[in-house]
């Protein structure tokens, strides 16, 4: 019962992960197992709406994930938040999760600076493309590289960690670092933390305290 749970999943995954699709003979051979055995994977998943066929014969993914994507945002909040807040705190900045969707990032929580006179805040829900801004740059580095990467986000994959100037707001600067998600569970999940103030923050502090709380959020989602 486990290896066929562990199986279905790691076929979501891969049909996740597919932009045009699988046929059941190409997700047989992506997991080395018999066509019999993949076909009656991939027609359980199907049952429950987790995937879908198209034309073709390929296999997507279904609308089936959206409610479950859904619930996964309060609970990702809900797990990141004593983080955000003690790093809020470390920082003196306002303290942010944000995620992929699509081309854009949105924030999902945002814990503002208590002890910050002047500070800028990052409003949730708000959106804005993946490629301007430090959390935006900091999701595009947890992916593969591509021809297409901005300097930006060539640097941000090498260093753990994404610093913008003005990119959002004027005179706001912005640090953030990937979260790296567990592909089953969290399969099509793209996320950074990071702060964001206005040019008194100190930066290479924040860098540290960013780096320190993507890697325990990290580690409390495995």
């Amino acid at each position: 019962m486990v290896q066929t749970l562990d199986r279905g999943l790691t076929a979501l995954h891969a049909v996740s992960q597919a932009a045009e699709g699988l046929t059941v003979a190409e997700l047989a051979v992506r997991m080395g197992l018999h066509r019999a055995i993949t076909y009656r994977l991939v027609r359980t998943l199907e049952l429950h709406g987790l995937v879908m066929k198209a034309s073709g014969g390929k296999f997507f993914l279904g609308a089936g994930v959206l409610p479950l994507s859904s619930r996964f945002a309060p609970q990702l909040r809900s797990i990141a938040r004593p983080l955000l807040q003690d790093l809020s705190n470390k920082s003196n900045a306002s303290a942010f999760i944000s995620i992929a969707d699509g081309q854009d990032c949105i924030p999902i929580d945002v814990v503002d600076a208590d002890a910050s006179v002047l500070h800028v805040t990052y409003r949730i829900g708000s959106r804005h493309p993946l490629t301007r801004g430090a959390a935006g740059h900091a999701i595009l580095a947890s992916r593969p590289p591509s021809d297409t990467d901005s300097e930006a986000v060539i640097q941000a994959r090498a260093k753990g960690v994404s610093v913008s100037i003005g990119e959002i707001q004027p005179g706001a600067v912005g640090v953030a670092s990937p979260v790296l998600m567990p592909g089953n569970t969290f399969s099509g999940i793209e996320a950074s933390v990071g702060v964001v103030a206005l040019n008194n923050l100190d930066v290479e502090a924040s860098r540290l305290h960013v780096m320190a709380c993507a890697r325990a959020l990290s580690e409390l989602l495995k």
